[in-house]
């Protein structure tokens, strides 16, 4: 098969699609990192020191004496602070009765990339807030007050219930109850409520939600890159990135809001949708002493329905993984946090959810080994595909084999290159070649790759997994650490990037050996330096992506050769070109009036010539 220009375009353009969408995911970052250490080392500098004792003695007095007041207007000077924890077979929460909320969240069948098990929500950052009126002059906050837990009951249907009681003597009472299902990440949250319309104005709670991711990966740039806000806003979903401080500000209600990291989610839902909402997040400027990714705060209004004395508002909560199945199942649009494809590329979802999402589900219950799954899935793909391949390359013998006449034209309108390029089109249009039969199979495979591309990514199957020297086939693969860092290659060395990056050369190096027209110095360099970016592009992404691309090089490097060698005929394919040519030809309206404007233009430069 020989490599036409229109083939080396489309490779091409797969390779500059892929390099733009790294570069804009990861710019600015460091400049950004760095003008804001520079930023707060000259603010520190300014401020005054203070004895970190004597602060931390007066915020707990302050603490204390704000408890105490909270306290004894709700009666309960006689309730301790205590733990309460409640748990199924995938998370065990820890939930604190000072404000009756999760205060820390285990997910029992994952596990960080130092082999402790991922928690969601820790730290005193964490908290759900809201105000209530607890007198005629003076309010107090959820957080301040110590409920007292109820003993956990266990429902019928083998759900579990644990509640939160706060009163005071004029019988105004708030319940915090809090329901999980077996094997289910979802919690159900309502808040009961006595005497509403007292404890609260403007018939609406003043909710803040306060989170902090926690660095969950091995690499801290990838996962903060992979980290997004996300929510539904009049049933329609969007995000925005966390990798840098901003705030956003919603006109709509929203439905639910949500921070999803490479992973992992932490959201909340109102079934009563949320009003008036406004989200703003922070990340760490020495990201060295800092085991967390971003600061989300999140207010909003939450109506209370009516003015009725009580009220029961509900909410849900999830602690969970960015699983697409399982998102899927809550039927409220969360399964569109898992980014399966999104911007220009957003049509590859359709592609991943319909086809390779299955497929992959499949053939993970018939086979433990990933490695092994993603060689079958890769399998698949190409035998799917071969018919296009086959396109392609048969376009490429029949250019190989025009190559003598094309040269005798290219020698007979050296000096005008818009005669060549019409002469040309008439060779291929007379011998039935068509001029876009090397590009067009390469850009139909765009889609294909960029699927993928989006899929192991996002694929929580793939994490934790595997395979050969790989260790986790959701990150890259390290072979070796390096005492630096190269700039757009990174500090170490990742061999599936290297198995991929060799492949892709010996399939350029086999197609410049067969590349009709070799005549722009450009082109025969083309080749080479498209491998070479995908060095540097390649060695930070999953292996899972690196080891899929090292197979489907190297079945294209077995496919070229077979096809080129067994399957083309070339005695046929000159058959074939001479019985065309015998034919009358058929002309679209398209060509015709392309030829007709290319005609118009060869004669305005005849006549400027003749000028």
């Amino acid at each position: 098969m020989g490599m036409d220009r229109n083939t080396l375009i489309g490779f091409v353009l797969i390779g500059a699609l892929l390099i733009a969408m790294f570069v804009i995911n990861s710019k600015n970052r460091l400049a950004y990192e760095g003008e804001q250490k520079r930023i707060a080392d000259s603010v520190a500098a300014l401020q005054p020191k203070i004895d970190s004792n004597l602060v931390k003695l007066d915020s707990l007095k302050t603490d204390s004496i704000h408890t105490v007041q909270t306290k004894s207007i709700f009666q309960n000077n006689k309730v301790d602070l205590q733990d309460v924890v409640l748990q199924n077979e995938v998370m065990k929460i820890n939930f604190t009765n000072k404000g009756a909320q999760p205060q820390t969240v285990i997910l029992k069948k994952y596990k960080k990339f130092d082999s402790s098990l991922v928690v969601l929500q820790s730290g005193d950052f964490n908290k759900l807030n809201y105000r209530i009126n607890v007198n005629q002059n003076q309010s107090a906050e959820i957080t301040d007050i110590i409920f007292q837990p109820m003993p956990v009951v266990v429902n019928a249907d083998q759900s579990s219930t644990l509640s939160f009681v706060a009163q005071d003597s004029s019988g105004k009472k708030i319940i915090h109850r809090y329901t999980i299902k077996p094997n289910d990440y979802m919690i159900d949250f309502d808040m009961e409520v006595y005497g509403a319309d007292q404890l609260f104005s403007q018939n609406s709670i003043n909710l803040i939600w306060q989170l902090q991711t926690n660095l969950i990966e091995k690499d801290r740039t990838y996962e903060s890159n992979q980290t997004h806000i996300c929510y539904l806003e009049k049933e329609k979903y969007d995000f925005s990135y966390v990798s840098k401080p901003d705030n956003k500000t919603f006109t709509e209600n929203l439905n639910w809001i949500g921070v999803k990291q490479q992973f992992f989610i932490n959201a909340i839902i109102s079934k009563n949708k949320f009003k008036n909402v406004n989200a703003n997040w922070s990340v760490p400027v020495d990201t060295s002493h800092q085991d967390y990714l971003a600061r989300t705060t999140t207010s909003a209004q939450v109506p209370l329905n009516g003015f009725s004395s009580k009220q029961i508002i509900p909410f849900q909560m999830y602690f969970g993984p960015s699983d697409y199945n399982i998102l899927k199942k809550y039927d409220n649009q969360m399964e569109n946090m898992v980014p399966l494809g999104s911007g220009i590329f957003a049509f590859v979802k359709y592609i991943n959810r319909h086809f390779l999402l299955p497929v992959f589900s499949w053939l993970e219950q018939q086979i433990a080994n990933m490695g092994i799954v993603i060689l079958l899935l890769t399998l698949l793909i190409r035998l799917i595909t071969s018919p296009i391949l086959y396109k392609s390359y048969l376009s490429g013998a029949k250019m190989k084999v025009l190559k003598p006449e094309v040269d005798a034209l290219r020698e007979k309108y050296k000096d005008d290159q818009q005669a060549f390029g019409m002469e040309q089109m008439k060779l291929w249009k007379s011998a039935g070649v068509s001029p876009l039969g090397g590009c067009l199979p390469a850009l139909l495979q765009i889609p294909i790759f960029m699927s993928l591309y989006y899929f192991f990514q996002s694929s929580i199957d793939l994490r934790g997994q595997s395979f050969l020297w790989a260790h986790d086939l959701a990150a890259y693969d390290s072979i070796a650490q390096l005492p630096f860092a190269i700039p757009f290659y990174g500090d170490h060395v990742s061999l599936f990037t290297l198995t991929a990056v060799i492949t892709s050369l010996l399939i350029s190096i086999l197609g410049m050996s067969n590349m009709q027209d070799n005549s722009n110095p450009m082109m025969k360099y083309m080749p080479y330096i498209f491998p070479v970016m995908l060095l540097g592009v390649f060695n930070k992404l999953p292996s899972a992506l690196t080891w899929y691309y090292t197979i489907s090089n190297t079945i294209t490097l077995i496919l070229q050769i077979v096809i080129q060698k067994y399957i083309i005929d070339h005695n046929k394919i000159m058959v074939e070109i001479t019985e065309n040519r015998k034919k009358p030809v058929k002309k679209s309206k398209m060509q015709e009036r392309i030829e007709a404007m290319q005609e118009s233009q060869k004669k305005l430069q005849d006549m400027k010539k003749k000028g």
